[in-house]
């Protein structure tokens, strides 16, 4: 297409269409579209759609109650591309890895999460479709926050699509928002998370929750491992809800015991005490066990990259199936726990808390 052509067929579009629009069309020829074969096209830059998964070092459930978690951030990622489509309607493609039946079982949910993130954005797939594609190489599991890192790269993708200056509040905003949706009453942990990524300490409150940014005195290693079990998490933590509702002297000396092993478990993890670390994590799951969250799936992974050489094991995230996370010292020991687990686990990964 020669230059004369394109100016032409530029400006006759132009015409048509709303300010705002014209605006977002600007903008995309100003940052490099490229015209194929009469074809107009224009790379969606989902790296900077980018979302984290994580994982709860101490923490999961008993965070709803506003107490502190500690959360690490894992490298995996999903991200999304938005493209605009002539019809009103909203088109899904979901090419994220995941455990068997994970995407199936988690369908409604996460098109109710899909929905409601537009919703709070403000995006009427009535009045113009779109056709989302979220990909990235965070494998969907119950307990690695696949789904706040689904609904927090949906929120980036719009960010861009729309030409929009979302700050990174307002991203997670509306990604806990789409937590809803799959997690009815989410306690906000892991839509921060794939937000900000890094090690942080989450507390919900009555307003905004408070999140603070840790730093570590070197890289953690861990191997988290899955049951290949998917849990609902609104069913468990309903469960456990109705269990506190239930016994409230019961509930109220496991949330105590909680709250002093996170304090420590901050000044210990601060302190790169990885030994401390771990008996704390070991304390944490024996609470979970209690809480009735762990699942004879779980407890066989943690017993076995204890006795791997692993320094600390924990159920990670939902429970009742999903995640277990193992600490250890160095990179011999990550490789034995990884090599033990992967005798019993149908997906075991090694990464660091960095």
């Amino acid at each position: 297409m020669s230059q004369v052509d394109f100016r032409g067929r530029l400006v006759k579009m132009l015409s048509i269409l709303s300010k705002k629009e014209q605006g977002r069309w600007l903008y995309m020829v100003m940052s490099g579209m490229v015209y194929n074969n009469d074809t107009m096209t224009n790379p969606f830059p989902t790296d900077k759609t980018r979302a984290f998964g994580k994982l709860i070092l101490f923490g999961e459930h008993f965070v709803v109650y506003k107490v502190p978690a500690l959360v690490g951030a894992v490298s995996a990622y999903t991200d999304c591309t938005l493209e605009y489509l002539d019809t009103p309607g909203l088109e899904v493609v979901d090419n994220r890895p995941a455990v068997p039946k994970y995407k199936e079982q988690k369908y409604e949910e996460g098109m109710e999460a899909i929905n409601l993130t537009l919703n709070h954005l403000g995006v009427d797939t009535k009045q113009r479709g779109i056709k989302l594609t979220f990909g990235g190489d965070l494998c969907c599991a119950s307990g690695i926050g696949a789904s706040a890192a689904q609904v927090v790269s949906l929120a980036r993708a719009v960010n861009i699509a729309e030409s929009r200056s979302l700050n990174e509040d307002e991203i997670n905003a509306a990604g806990y928002e789409g937590e809803k949706g799959y997690h009815g009453t989410p306690s906000g942990i892991d839509n921060t998370a794939a937000t900000f990524g890094g090690l942080l300490r989450f507390q919900r409150t009555d307003g905004a929750p408070i999140f603070e940014k840790k730093s570590l005195p070197s890289p953690i290693r861990i191997v988290y491992a899955s049951t290949g079990i998917t849990a609902s998490t609104t069913k468990v933590v309903g469960d456990v809800r109705a269990k506190k509702e239930a016994d409230e002297t019961w509930f109220s000396n496991l949330l105590d015991q909680y709250k002093v092993l996170v304090e420590e478990g901050q000044k210990a993890v601060e302190a790169g005490d990885l030994v401390t670390v771990g008996k704390l994590m070991d304390q944490n799951h024996a609470l979970l066990q209690e809480l009735t969250v762990s699942c004879k799936e779980l407890d066989d992974l943690v017993a076995a990259a204890r006795s791997a050489g692993a320094i600390g094991a924990k159920m990670s995230g939902t429970g009742r199936g999903g995640l277990m996370v193992a600490l250890a010292p160095d990179e011999a020991v990550q490789n034995a726990v990884a090599s033990a687990l992967e005798a019993l686990a149908p997906q075991v990964w090694k990464t660091t808390f960095a």
